[in-house]
């Protein structure tokens, strides 16, 4: 059975993921302030902060979205003992 966002986004995230979403975090937070720094930097700088930030929020909701399934654990274990 197929589950709706809202149920995905409020299950069980594996620990993997959690650690991604983290590092996604981090990064977004790095590249958002590079890109509000009230300072001239470089546009290649500026191009690639935009990227990571674009990137970072990606992968931090994809992580959010990935739901921790116990039952398909208890099927690979059931199917390796057989």
């Amino acid at each position: 059975m197929e589950k709706t966002i809202k149920e995905r986004w409020n299950a069980k995230t594996p620990k993997f993921w959690k650690r991604a979403q983290r590092w996604a975090i981090i990064a977004g937070a790095v590249a958002g302030a590079i890109i509000a720094a009230p300072v001239a930097l470089p546009a290649a700088l500026i191009t690639t902060a935009t990227y990571i930030a674009t990137v970072s929020a990606t992968v931090a909701t994809v992580s959010q979205l990935t739901v921790d399934n116990p039952k398909a654990e208890e099927n690979v274990d059931d199917n390796a003992n057989n």
